[in-house]
């Protein structure tokens, strides 16, 4: 079930953070890795340091044009896709009363266009060449739960676990299957930065953001690691029965318990 040998996986938002172990950890199971983000230099650095004939695409998810564009090169250099991981993703800690509308747009167009496009993008290239595959959305604790000062998050976080839905609904009969990893807080710089505009917002110090907000219910006091997260995204990469498809996978070490 560990084992990716031959598959093609495309991963946003791998040039760092969480999308990054990802990528690590598809390659060290035999997986040929799309580093796609943003950031072309820094994907093309990942790509490299990954190795195992990873490769860098530039994409901004949020951007048809793109996402087409990098589908089809992948396709024509590697082959057909068989596993995407939709990762890429930003926060914006705001009131709800004092939030832009600009950056409810922005968060909304990241999390849920940028899924949207990926996952149409990869069914097809699926649905062509016949083998199925894996889609996962990166989800959050906050696809189930609500914090303050993060709306257009949480609501965008929720939105993915419809659409994986509807994905595990029309995709069964290719054997396309699609879940959501949901994380806790993991100490990437997304949350570095969080842990002082929360306290700011919540008016504490920023190691009660860590202890009262970040990892009060947790049954260990710890992270979400990327291990945590990577190792789950290998494992729900190499399942290749649609008696796992639609699900969310909650990984917060029991801060968050379905």
């Amino acid at each position: 079930m560990h084992d990716l040998t031959g598959r093609i996986a495309l991963v946003t938002g791998a040039a760092s953070g969480i999308g990054r172990a990802i990528a690590e950890a598809y390659a060290q199971a035999g997986a040929r890795v799309v580093v796609a983000d943003i950031a072309a230099d820094k994907a093309s650095e990942a790509a490299t340091a990954i190795g195992h004939g990873a490769m860098a695409v530039t994409m901004d998810v949020t951007d048809e044009t793109q996402v087409e564009e990098g589908f089809a090169r992948v396709e024509h250099e590697l082959g057909a896709v068989d596993i995407l991981v939709s990762n890429a993703g930003v926060q914006v800690i705001s009131p709800l009363v004092d939030l832009p509308f600009a950056d409810w747009k922005r968060m909304l167009a990241i999390h849920m266009d940028g899924a949207f496009l990926t996952s149409r993008a990869a069914m097809r290239q699926m649905i062509a060449s016949t083998r199925g595959g894996s889609i996962i959305l990166m989800g959050s604790a906050h696809s189930h739960v609500a914090s303050k000062f993060k709306a257009p998050y949480v609501a965008a976080k929720h939105g993915l676990l419809g659409l994986a839905r509807v994905i595990a609904k029309e995709g069964a009969k290719d054997n396309i299957r699609s879940n959501v990893i949901c994380p806790g807080f993991v100490r990437t710089p997304l949350v570095e930065k969080q842990i002082p505009e929360q306290a700011r917002e919540l008016g504490i110090s920023e190691d009660d953001v860590i202890r009262q907000v970040m990892l009060r219910d947790t049954v260990d006091g710890e992270f979400t690691t990327l291990t945590d997260i990577a190792d789950t995204a290998v494992f729900l990469a190499g399942f290749e029965s649609n008696a796992l498809t639609g699900q969310s996978l909650v990984v917060t070490h029991g801060w968050h318990i379905q």
